[in-house]
């Protein structure tokens, strides 16, 4: 297949795979970013009396396995409509960012992503009832009698890497990672989050528009 124009929106990383005649320099500053890894948990309980009882709906948890524990978003669609009444089944999302703290971002975003793929579901399905255990049985949840199913989401590669003044080097705007790494390289231009090294839909908008004007402004 050829095309008279080509715009990689897509991991960045895997940019200097899919055109491995970019320059050395280019293909350094697209591996530079390394996404951050996530597991986005949802667990469907048979009711939510337990929030209602304890008078919460989210609860943030520093330290635990999951750090972060809510009920889903209360949304309608059409017909269906989201569970108002606390004695109704309801999803819980919770999340878990694996990381090894005091290393550098970037490593610990690696060293996370191992952890991620390598654990076992039986490991997370452990977790994942004594910490809803002891968060909620105050409220009289039972985690042997509420949970009716757990999903476990592992997003190995998930956000875009964004540059911190701690773990970073201080560069200009000209000097950042993504912007070298998205230079157009003749006929083909690089879009996706990881263009703006921001893991944000306006961001990936953005630069999907700037890509496709360096193609009207190239033909």
């Amino acid at each position: 297949m050829k095309g008279r124009a080509c715009v990689l929106a897509c991991y960045n990383g895997m940019v200097p795979y899919l055109c491995p005649e970019l320059p050395d320099k280019q293909k350094e500053a697209l591996h530079y970013g390394v996404k951050e890894p996530y597991i986005y948990t949802h667990v469907a309980i048979r009711n939510w009396m337990a929030f209602h009882k304890l008078g919460i709906r989210q609860i943030v948890s520093p330290g635990s396995y999951h750090c972060f524990t809510m009920l889903d978003f209360p949304i309608t669609l059409g017909t269906y409509q989201f569970p108002s009444n606390p004695k109704e089944p309801m999803v819980l999302f919770m999340l878990r960012t694996p990381c090894k703290p005091g290393r550098p971002r970037r490593e610990q975003y690696r060293m996370g992503r191992f952890e991620l793929i390598g654990t076992l579901f039986s490991t997370f399905e452990r977790n994942i009832r004594n910490q809803l255990q002891r968060m909620l049985s105050p409220g009289g949840f039972d985690s042997a009698r509420d949970i009716a199913a757990i999903t476990v989401n592992r997003w190995a590669h998930g956000y875009a890497y964004e540059y911190d003044s701690f773990s970073d080097p201080q560069w200009t705007q000209e000097e950042r990672p993504c912007v070298i790494g998205r230079k157009q390289f003749g006929r083909i231009s690089i879009a996706n989050s990881d263009a703006g090294a921001s893991a944000y839909t306006n961001v990936a908008i953005d630069q999907a528009y700037r890509a496709v004007q360096e193609q009207l402004k190239s033909s």
